[in-house]
C-alpha cells in the first residue's frame, strides 16, 4: 500500500506478505485457499497502513502470457497533413486488430516507437507532418479464464480490480531505469513457479517470454537432495543456499532437519551448494537461449538484470557472468519512500513496481482530464486516490 506526500514522493505504508498457496506458476488451482492468502495480507497492509482498501493492481504472470509485436500503417489526410492525437489512437488500434483465439485476451498494448514518412524512431508524432504513419506495437495476451479466476479471487477477498498489470512490467517500474531501456537491457524475473523475462530496447519492451522453472525448483532440489520437508529445505535455501560452489569453505557446516522427525545432521555446506549451482546454471541457459531464439543478444549493452524471491540467491550474479558473458546485476527496488528499508530486496520488486505503475498511470490521467483545474485540486484527487490502493504481487 502506498501514497503520494506533498512533494510528489510514493510511500509506502502498509506492506503484507503470506505465504503463497492456491497458486501454482502464476494459475489459481485452489479458489477458496487464494481468497484467504489475499486477505491475510491485504489484512496485515490495512493494520501497518492504518488505511482499508478497497480496490487493487493486481499482478499477472505465468506460462499463459503470451506477447507478440506488431504493426500497422494509416494514412493522414488533410490539407496541412499534421498528424492529431486521433491518428497516433487510429494508428495503435489498427496494429492491435489482430485475431486472437476465443479463449485469450489483450492485457496490454505498448507502443513501441512511430514511423512518419519512413523515419523511425519517434515516441510521440503529434503535431509532426506527414502523409504516412506506421505503429509498432508490443502485444501481451493471456488466458481469459485464468485472469478471470485472478479477478474473482480479489472480488471475493473484498476489493474491486482496478488493472491487471503484466509483472514483467510493474517489476520494470521499480527496478530499471531509464538509460538501461534505451540502450538495450533484459530483465529476469525469478518467481517461484516461472522465470519471467522482458527485453527492453530503445525505451520499450520489445519481447517478453515465460520460462517454466522457477525459485521453486531450487526448494524441491534442495528437499530431494538432503532429503528435508520442503518447508525446512525453503529455510535452509534462503539462509545458506550459494549457487557456486567455489564460494563455500570447506569447513562451512549447516544443520538439516530430517523427515518424519528423525534427528538432525550436520553436512558440509558445499553440498548444498552441489545442489544449487546445476539448477542456476539450467535457468540462466534457458534464459539465455530465449534470448539467442529471440535475436536481441547483441542489443543488450545494459546486459541482464535480475529481480524476484530467487535473485538474491548468493552467487547468482556470478554463474550468470560466466553464461551471459554481459553486465550483470541484482535489481532492488528503487523510487519509493516509506518503508524503504523493508521493500529494498527484489522479492519486493514487482510489488513496489505496481504501486509506481498504478502512480504513473493515474498522474497521467488525472492531468489529461483534468488539464483545465487548478493543480492543487488535480494533485488532493490524485493523492487520495493513491492513498486506498493496494498492489498485489501474484
Amino acid at each position: 500500500m502506498a501514497e503520494v506526500t506533498e512533494e510528489g514522493r510514493v510511500d509506502i505504508i502498509g506492506i503484507g506478505s503470506a505465504e503463497s498457496k492456491g497458486i501454482r506458476k502464476g494459475v489459481v488451482i485452489n479458489l477458496d485457499q487464494t481468497v484467504d492468502c489475499i486477505k491475510r495480507v491485504v489484512e496485515e497492509a490495512e493494520l501497518m497502513a492504518g488505511v482499508e482498501i478497497d480496490s487493487a493492481h493486481v499482478g499477472l504472470a505465468g506460462s499463459h502470457i503470451k506477447g507478440f509485436n506488431s504493426r500497422a500503417v494509416v494514412a493522414i489526410t488533410g490539407k496541412t497533413r499534421e498528424i492529431a492525437r486521433e491518428d497516433v489512437f487510429r494508428a495503435i488500434d489498427a496494429a492491435k486488430a489482430i485475431s486472437i483465439p476465443s479463449d485469450r485476451e489483450i492485457i496490454h498494448v505498448v507502443p513501441q516507437e512511430f514511423v512518419v514518412d519512413g523515419h523511425d524512431g519517434i515516441d510521440d508524432p503529434t503535431g509532426m507532418t506527414g502523409s504516412r504513419l506506421e505503429a509498432n506495437v508490443h502485444i501481451i495476451t493471456a488466458s481469459a479464464t485464468a485472469t478471470s479466476n485472478i479477478v474473482t479471487c480479489v472480488n471475493r477477498a473484498g476489493m474491486e480490480v482496478t488493472e491487471s498489470v503484466l509483472e514483467q512490467l510493474a517489476a520494470a517500474e521499480a527496478v530499471l531505469t531509464p538509460d538501461e531501456k534505451e540502450l538495450g537491457v533484459a530483465l529476469v524475473d525469478i518467481g517461484g513457479g516461472t522465470t519471467d523475462l522482458a527485453i527492453f530496447d530503445k525505451g520499450s519492451i520489445w519481447h517478453t517470454s515465460v520460462l517454466p522453472t522457477g525459485g521453486d525448483h531450487f526448494t524441491s532440489d534442495v528437499a530431494v537432495g538432503l532429503r528435508t520437508p520442503i518447508a525446512e529445505a525453503e529455510k535452509i535455501k534462503k539462509k545458506y543456499g550459494c549457487a557456486l560452489a567455489t564460494m563455500i569453505s570447506e569447513e562451512d557446516t549447516i544443520e538439516v532437519p530430517s523427515v518424519g522427525g528423525r534427528k538432525s545432521r550436520i553436512l558440509p555446506r558445499q553440498l548444498l551448494s552441489d545442489i544449487i549451482q546445476p539448477r542456476a546454471e539450467e535457468i540462466c541457459h534457458l534464459i539465455y537461449d530465449e534470448i539467442t531464439r529471440a535475436g536481441y543478444e547483441r542489443v543488450l549493452n545494459s546486459g541482464v538484470v535480475f529481480t524476484g524471491g530467487s535473485a538474491s540467491l548468493e552467487g547468482l550474479a556470478e554463474v550468470a557472468d560466466r553464461i551471459f558473458d554481459m553486465p550483470i546485476r541484482c535489481g532492488t527496488p528503487t523510487g519509493v519512500g516509506g518503508l524503504v528499508d523493508v521493500v529494498a530486496n527484489p522479492s519486493y520488486a514487482t510489488s513496489v513496481g505496481l504501486v509506481l505503475y498504478a502512480h504513473r498511470v493515474r498522474a497521467n490521467k488525472l492531468l489529461s482530464t483534468g488539464a483545465s483545474a487548478p493543480w492543487w485540486r488535480i494533485w488532493d484527487r490524485f493523492r487520495k486516490m493513491v492513498n486506498v490502493s493496494v498492489c498485489l504481487g501474484i
